[in-house]
């Protein structure tokens, strides 16, 4: 992964925290300044927690456990599904549905309801239904699709969780507080950095900030997948080996004989 530039971030407008008067004084040791009001964040302390938060995800990528996305709020949505969905990773974008990590298995049974809806449909099933009933199915597949679309892969609980905007997902943030799940996030200065594992103090609010941040983190996930890859290829190439290897002394004995 490569290092990140102080100067790529304070170009992307990293560095601007909200109005000092809304400040959460837990955030003070990322705090450079104060300017007209606004609290300035230390670049070099984002940087730095950039590249601490990038090694631990990619080596939870490469032990092959998903990293879920949570940005809700307008500015990031887009960015979020369009870079999570790069590197086939979960991410909810619209609304945090209630109990999506302590009630697991209800969430579960929602994504196996869509794919039933989806065979259905190709089986014919689908079109022996009365039309107000196909009608009603379309609904809640849309309503699914739009919920939950972009977990469907999700077959587990995520090893990781990845917010923009902490006081928002304030839920999502509690659900994996009790499930023991390492939160790693975008902290704003009015937000307090001790409900989150991997603190990254940055602008919260900007999409250029928000998309600098990401593009770092995505990349670092993206390094872990490719050496679990790599991983898995050199693994299947000597199973793949061994038994050619045991077939060339087998015949090398015959021909001893």
């Amino acid at each position: 992964m490569a290092k990140v530039e102080v100067k790529e971030l304070l170009e992307a407008g990293v560095h601007f925290g909200h109005l000092t008067r809304k400040w959460d004084p837990n955030m003070a040791p990322y705090v450079y300044m104060e300017r007209n009001g606004i609290h300035i964040i230390n670049l070099y302390k984002t940087a730095a927690k950039i590249d601490e938060a990038g090694e631990a995800l990619s080596k939870i990528a490469a032990s092959g456990r998903k990293i879920l996305f949570v940005a809700t709020k307008k500015q990031a949505k887009d960015i979020v599904s369009e870079k999570a969905g790069a590197i086939n990773m979960p991410y909810i974008t619209e609304r945090w549905p209630g109990g999506m990590l302590t009630n697991f298995v209800t969430i579960r049974k929602a994504v196996k309801k869509m794919a039933s809806i989806d065979r259905m449909k190709k089986d014919g099933t689908f079109m022996t239904l009365s039309k107000k009933e196909r009608l009603q199915v379309d609904r809640l597949r849309a309503k699914l699709e739009k919920n939950l679309g972009s977990i469907s892969d999700m077959t587990r609980l995520p090893g990781a969780l990845f917010v923009v905007d902490i006081k928002r997902e304030h839920i999502a943030i509690k659900e994996a507080q009790k499930l023991n799940i390492p939160i790693f996030a975008m902290v704003d200065t009015n937000s307090d950095p001790r409900q989150v594992d991997f603190v990254i103090p940055a602008n919260d609010d900007a999409s250029k900030s928000i998309d600098k941040v990401l593009t770092h983190v995505t990349g670092a996930i993206a390094d872990g997948l490719a050496e679990r890859k790599a991983d898995k290829d050199s693994k299947d190439s000597a199973k793949a080996e061994k038994p050619s290897a045991a077939k060339a002394k087998a015949t090398s004995t015959e021909e001893e004989e």
